[in-house]
């Protein structure tokens, strides 16, 4: 079986820099604000070299990894109150391991579609992002 190579360190994917804001950094991951204004949507971004998929975490952590999904998923449904929160590691465009958690809400952009490819993303203007930092840390921190 082929191996991809390893980076000695952890880097974040050019693309996650590009597409997303830095919220927290937890035991395991790096908590980003991804930048789509049209819903509530959190990345999940993994500090191991290397790591692609969740089968390249070890046991630990991969527990680790699935109490930081539960504290990103509680995060929106407390500050929110969503209808549906969706949790998903695709990967196929940026191969770096990441996780998706977004705030659903019935007659959202995408509703009931999956959020991928319906509508263009709507960055945030500079002050609507720093409120929803500002709202996101808050309640980290509460």
């Amino acid at each position: 079986m082929a191996r991809h190579p390893e980076p000695d360190h952890y880097e974040l994917h050019p693309q996650l820099a590009v597409d997303t804001h830095p919220l927290s950094s937890l035991a395991l991951c790096d908590l980003r604000l991804l930048d789509d204004a049209n819903y509530p949507w959190l990345v999940l971004v993994p500090r191991v070299a290397g790591a692609r998929e969740l089968v390249d975490l070890d046991a630990a952590q991969r527990h680790l990894l699935t109490d930081e999904i539960d504290l990103a998923a509680r995060l929106l449904r407390g500050v929110f109150q969503p209808f549906k929160l969706n949790v998903a590691a695709l990967g196929n465009l940026v191969p770096q391991l990441h996780v998706h958690v977004i705030a659903r809400f019935e007659g959202d952009p995408a509703w009931p579609a999956p959020v991928w490819g319906r509508v263009a993303a709507r960055p945030y203007s500079p002050e609507a992002l720093v409120e929803r930092i500002r709202l996101l840390d808050a309640a980290l921190r509460g």
